[in-house]
This record gives C-alpha cells, structure tokens and sequence, in this order.
C-alpha cells in the first residue's frame, strides 16, 4: 500500500516528502510562520481526494465509453468553528447527459479516498 516519509529540519515549516520514487515539498503559508514553498498539509489532503475523484471517474467513463472529454474536481476543505467539512464541485466535460453526469456524482460517493474520509480509520504512533 502507500507509504510516505516526512522529514523536517530547522527551517519552519519547511517539509520534506518522500514517497515512492516522488519528492514534495509541505511548507505552512506566511500566516502560520512558513514560508509557502510548497503545499500545506490540508491542501495534500483536498488534493488527495481531488485526484481520487476524477482518476475514478476516468476509469467509470472509459469502461462505460461514455464520450467525457475531462473531469475536474473543485475540492475545499471547510472549517466552521468545530465544525470541518468538505465541499466537491464536480464538472464534466464531453456530450454527456444529465443522467450520466448524475451517475458519475453517485460514483464520486464511493472513490477510496472519499470511502475512507468518510468512514474514519485507526492511526497507530509508536516511536523507532
């Protein structure tokens, strides 16, 4: 399955990711001390679920062929008070109908990463 490692140095809050054979830079904006070199953390997590989303609906339309030219996911992570959430706008371009677009949004509801947000899962920390 996945696997990231994180590391960080001296310099706030500058992150380094590694997963795979890919390397990220995570940094906070200004407001939070950082110096925005690169995404912040909840945006990786917005991300995660944006690219989940329209590869899904990719893979849906192509088995289905289904003439969808793209599909884009607007996703926002929404804090109010203690309330968090988040919002997904989904657009889907190609001469599709209604029906299927409608079908596409069912779909959405179900993508892993949206199935695991959802659902919540166990975090276990021990120390190396």
């Amino acid at each position: 399955m996945s696997r990231a490692t994180a590391s960080i140095g001296t310099t706030d809050y500058a992150t380094s990711i590694t997963t795979g054979h890919h390397r990220l830079t995570v940094d906070e904006g200004p407001e939070l001390g950082g110096k925005d070199t690169g995404p912040a953390p909840y945006d990786l997590l917005v991300a995660s679920l944006g690219a989940c989303t329209v590869i899904t609906l990719r893979m849906y339309a192509e088995r289905k062929n289904w003439p969808v030219e793209a599909v884009h996911a607007d996703v926002h992570f929404v804090r109010d008070g203690d309330v968090q959430r988040i919002d997904r706008v989904l657009r889907i371009e190609g001469t599709v109908d209604e029906a299927q677009k409608k079908r596409m949004a069912d779909i959405a509801e179900r993508t892993p990463v949206t199935l695991t947000l959802k659902r919540g899962l166990e975090i276990r920390t021990t120390l190396a």
